[in-house]
């Protein structure tokens, strides 16, 4: 098997990224019944195997211009745009939905924002929300929420949303599906002697600098080689490989494990390790939690941090905030993404799991989950 393919078949949890060009048919501005169809197969032989699948799905611009009689404007406002994608929502999940009921998959929108990957509070719903579909066994189809968002917290390109969210899933494996099978030396279609890359371990300046104009953007997809690196590179830093193919095959998962070319960019750690390393090493902890002897024991054991062995809270924090935790000696034994701000986490402290609702009125689990949480001073 090729190294695409290899990579695409070992993958636990894969993001892939739809776009435009692949979704509506150019001709007529609606959904690619045919390609859906046969795009969807493909996703059910992976979950059929045990794989996870997250759909990060462009679309509901271009299908809301035909619904708005839309589709004769070169350009839209922002305001207009905005409407387009209100309009083209519905559309866009109904074609997902007919797509994948056959097989006996469902699917659940999700749209995010900018803010919603970067901002840590907003980042653990959103996270929160797709695990929990993944767990109902539901594909998440996520968009950008173009009906609401401004210039000003827009992704700008549905590459990178598609590596916010493989990051944010904690992915294996992002997949783009492209209208070029891979990343080459020069841009082939001008340059004859440009060569396919299968295969990159680190990105160069040489490989940025490969991907400049390499992919012309075509149809209605807005995308080019260039933003499948930038996006490569967000991927690369969460411990999760990118592979970048053609997506107009009928079914081009398939063709990948068939050996059709693709190139692969490799990740620099699990996703694990590296979203541990993160919390460890990039992001400045807002307050303490001291925590008793069994509390300190069971995270060196790889335990989530219960509310009940939660002696002292020091803050100000907000739910999803870096915090140091202590135990009663004063030593640092790790830090994590608080699951409550520090009002209700002085509320919390001490309490049993089965009491924090009846303090609260809701509950958000321990105070830091085990997956949140860097262990070690």
């Amino acid at each position: 098997m090729s190294v695409s393919g290899e990579a695409l078949a070992r993958a636990r949890r894969v993001v892939f990224k739809v776009g435009s060009a692949l979704l509506v048919d150019a001709a007529t501005g609606a959904p690619d019944r045919a390609w859906l169809t046969a795009f969807c197969a493909d996703v059910a032989r992976l979950r059929a195997r045990g794989q996870q699948v997250v759909v990060v799905s462009s679309g509901a611009v271009a299908l809301g211009r035909r619904r708005l009689g839309l589709t004769g404007r070169k350009s839209l406002t922002l305001p207009e745009k905005q409407a387009a994608a209100a309009a083209g929502q519905s559309v866009l999940m109904r074609a997902w939905e007919e797509a994948l009921e056959p097989h006996g998959v469902g699917a659940a929108q999700i749209l995010l924002t900018r803010d919603d990957t970067e901002v840590r509070r907003r980042w653990l719903n959103a996270r929160a929300t797709a695990e929990t579909l993944i767990a109902l066994n539901v594909v998440p189809v996520v968009n950008e929420n173009d009906t609401v968002v401004t210039e000003e917290i827009r992704y700008g390109d549905n590459d990178r949303l598609a590596a916010r969210v493989a990051q944010m899933v904690g992915a294996d494996l992002l997949v783009l599906l492209s209208d070029i099978d891979g990343l080459y030396t020069a841009d082939p279609r001008r340059d004859p002697s440009a060569t396919h890359i299968e295969r990159v371990s680190e990105i160069t300046p040489e490989i940025a600098g490969m991907a400049e104009g390499a992919n012309a953007s075509a149809g209605v997809g807005t995308g080019g080689m260039a933003t499948k690196i930038a996006a490569a590179r967000i991927a690369r830093a969460a411990g999760c490989a990118t592979l970048i193919t053609l997506g107009s095959r009928p079914a081009p998962l398939q063709a990948i494990e068939d050996g059709a070319p693709a190139t692969v960019i490799e990740a620099g750690a699990s996703p694990a390790a590296a979203y541990k390393a993160w919390i460890a090493g990039s992001l400045a902890p807002q307050g303490w939690l001291t925590v008793d002897a069994g509390a300190a024991a069971a995270l060196a054991s790889g335990k989530s941090l219960l509310c009940a062995g939660v002696r002292a809270v020091e803050g100000p924090f907000d739910k999803g905030d870096a915090v140091r935790v202590r135990d009663e000696t004063g030593r640092e034994v790790a830090r994590g993404l608080v699951r409550y701000d520090s009002a209700d986490a002085h509320r919390i402290a001490g309490l049993r799991s089965d009491a924090i609702e009846a303090e609260l009125g809701f509950t958000e689990g321990p105070m830091i989950h085990a997956d949140d949480l860097a262990v070690g001073g």
